[in-house]
């Protein structure tokens, strides 16, 4: 099997049907970045898929990308596999590890070998690093770290044909180092490769840039951490389950040390607006349903218009449920906790997240009544 072949992108397949003739509602699994806390992203979908939901489409930024890609680049059956085996190879077991996260309130220390050492299979010391940050060495190796090793991996565990073969969409968000504009990656508008996976990842000054086309790109996480507004601006709306997996604290108690106000900086940063831009998003999917409620009360003779119907077209009935699963703040954890590769800590997070999709799962808080001007319905799930 060809892991990296570049297929031509082909027709878009015709959107799946109800018997009705409408079309389906789809379902959808939004990945945010955040490092190693991506454990958690991995439980949430063990969890779904163990309760009979696999996502139509997947959609990430940075480790949310890596974690998207072994999703949609696997057949149903080798997804929970391959990421398992990506989890485990990148988590760091030693004696003194384990030895720091007991004695410590505090994984500071455990996680400083993940500075020094970088993580096998994923990044390490970039040789080019120690002529200083002065020395111009180019865009895709000016990093303290190099992700060569996360290129083999991938490689490994990402099976491009079927990737591009788009049983399950992709979408991966990256920023034009040149323009500062983000770019959604996307397998229904063109293939993708392993590059596209990792450019929405390559998180500056820690890994350098990864260039498609001649154009060199960043994790998309500097512009956007929580990539949702891709399937909430998509053309033609369609009804949609969108399961969105946040991993960084929006809300918190107030800090009072330094060393806190580093932690909480960092969960600011990178929650990335999010409920603002659902709630932007809320507001312009109403409009669209009152427009479609006032074009109702225009006469027949009327409708043929061309006028009407451009006004009309700007509504909508589509309804999504957007269930915005919040991860938990765990014991000892600090502004070093997306740098936590200890395999403690990945398995803890992972199991928090499996038990917090089941409880989703058990409540199923999106079968509910929806008011007929509501186009976003939102279903807030905290750990």
């Amino acid at each position: 099997m060809n892991k990296f072949s570049q297929n031509p992108p082909v027709s878009e397949p015709a959107v799946e049907v109800s018997h009705q003739g409408e079309p389906k509602r789809q379902t959808v699994l939004v990945l945010q970045g955040g490092g190693a806390l991506g454990a958690y992203q991995a439980g949430v979908y063990q969890a779904l898929v163990e309760g009979g939901v696999e996502p139509d489409w997947v959609i990430g930024t940075s480790i949310g990308a890596i974690n998207a890609a072994l999703i949609a680049g696997n057949e149903p059956g080798d997804r929970l596999p391959r990421l398992q085996e990506f989890w485990e190879g990148v988590s760091r077991s030693s004696p003194l590890d384990e030895f720091f996260r007991m004695m410590v309130p505090s994984n500071i220390f455990a996680n400083m070998g993940t500075v020094m050492r970088g993580i096998p299979g994923f990044f390490e010391p970039n040789p080019s690093a120690v002529f200083g940050v002065n020395h111009e060495v180019g865009v895709e190796n000016a990093s303290y770290y190099t992700t060569d090793p996360l290129k083999r991996t991938l490689s490994n565990l990402i099976d491009i044909d079927y990737l591009n073969g788009r049983h399950t969409r992709l979408t991966v968000g990256a920023v034009n180092v040149n323009t500062s504009e983000l770019k959604y990656f996307d397998t229904r508008e063109m293939a993708l490769s392993v590059a596209h996976v990792m450019a929405s990842g390559a998180l500056p000054p820690a890994f350098p840039a990864v260039c498609i086309d001649g154009e060199p790109y960043w994790d998309g996480g500097i512009y956007s951490n929580t990539p949702i507004e891709v399937v909430l601006d998509e053309r033609p709306r369609r009804d949609a389950l969108i399961f969105a997996v946040n991993m960084w604290q929006p809300r918190a108690t107030e800090p009072k040390s330094i060393w806190q106000v580093m932690g909480r900086q960092k969960d600011l940063q990178y929650a990335s607006r999010g409920k603002s831009h659902v709630a932007r998003q809320e507001q312009l999917h109403r409009l669209r349903h009152v427009v479609r409620e006032m074009g109702k009360l225009v006469p027949e003779d009327r409708r043929e218009d061309p006028m009407f119907k451009e006004l009309a077209s700007y509504g909508c009935p589509s309804v999504m449920h957007l269930v915005r699963l919040l991860s938990p703040r765990l014991d000892g954890e600090d502004h070093t906790k997306d740098i936590d590769f200890t395999r403690s800590g990945i398995r803890t997070r992972w199991q928090a997240g499996y038990e917090h999709g089941q409880r989703v799962l058990t409540d199923k808080p999106w079968e509910c009544d929806v008011d007929m001007l509501q186009g976003i319905v939102i279903h807030e799930s905290q750990e």
